[in-house]
C-alpha cells in the first residue's frame, strides 16, 4: 500500500507538473503577445511623436511667415506715411515750373510789375513750402551724368568739359525724400574725337 500511495502522490506530482507547465506556457504566450502589443504601441508612439516634430516646425515656419508679412506691412505701411503728399507733389512741381516761368518775365509797366511782385513771393513761398515737406531741386549742371536722377535728352560736342558732363538742363529734376519726383532733363557732354587726335 505504500508503493501504490508513493506511485498516486507521483503521478499527482507529475499531473502537477504538467498543469503547472500548461499555466507557464500560456503565461509566456501572453508575455509574448503583450510584447508585440508594446512593441506597436512604442512603433506608433514614435509615429506620433514624428508627426508632433513635423507640427511643431510647421507652426515655427508659419509663425515665422507671420512674423515676415507683419513687418513687411509695417515697412510698407511706413513708406505709405512717409510718402503720403508724393502725387500731390508731383502735380505741385508742375504748377511751380509754371509760377517761375511766368514770375522770371520781364516786364515795363509799373502795375503789372507790382502784382508780378506779388507773384513772385507767393513762388518763394511754395518754393518754401515743398522744401519744408522734403522736396528738393536735383542740382546737377556741370556734374556727371547720373541716370538715376536724370535723363538725357540729347549728347552736345563740347571739349572744354569732361565727356559725360551735364551741359544744360532743359527741365529741373526734384527729389521727395529720397525719392526721384522727377528726373531733370539734361544735355550731356561729348567730346568731338576729330579734334582731339
Amino acid at each position: 500500500m505504500e508503493e501504490e500511495v508513493k506511485d498516486n502522490l507521483e503521478e499527482e506530482v507529475q499531473e502537477e507538473i504538467k498543469n503547472e507547465e500548461k499555466v507557464i506556457k500560456k503565461e509566456k504566450k501572453k508575455i509574448k503577445h503583450l510584447e508585440k502589443e508594446v512593441e506597436s504601441f512604442n512603433e506608433e508612439l514614435k509615429k506620433k511623436d514624428e508627426e508632433i516634430l513635423k507640427l511643431q516646425d510647421q507652426i515655427l515656419r508659419k509663425q515665422a511667415d507671420f512674423e515676415n508679412f507683419r513687418k513687411r506691412t509695417m515697412e510698407d505701411r511706413q513708406k505709405d506715411r512717409k510718402y503720403a503728399l508724393q502725387d500731390f507733389l508731383e502735380e505741385a512741381i508742375e504748377m511751380l515750373d509754371i509760377f517761375d516761368l511766368q514770375v522770371s518775365k520781364d516786364v515795363d509797366d509799373e502795375k503789372l510789375m507790382k502784382y508780378l511782385n506779388g507773384f513772385k513771393m507767393i513762388n518763394m513761398k511754395l518754393k518754401n513750402i515743398l522744401e519744408n515737406n522734403g522736396v528738393k531741386m536735383i542740382d546737377c549742371l556741370n556734374k556727371p551724368f547720373d541716370p538715376s536722377v536724370a535723363s538725357a535728352l540729347e549728347t552736345v560736342e563740347n571739349n572744354e568739359v569732361d565727356n559725360n558732363t551735364v551741359v544744360e538742363v532743359v527741365i529741373r529734376g526734384y527729389m521727395y525724400k529720397d525719392r526721384v519726383l522727377r528726373p531733370a532733363m539734361v544735355k550731356v557732354s561729348k567730346k568731338n574725337e576729330e579734334k582731339d587726335n
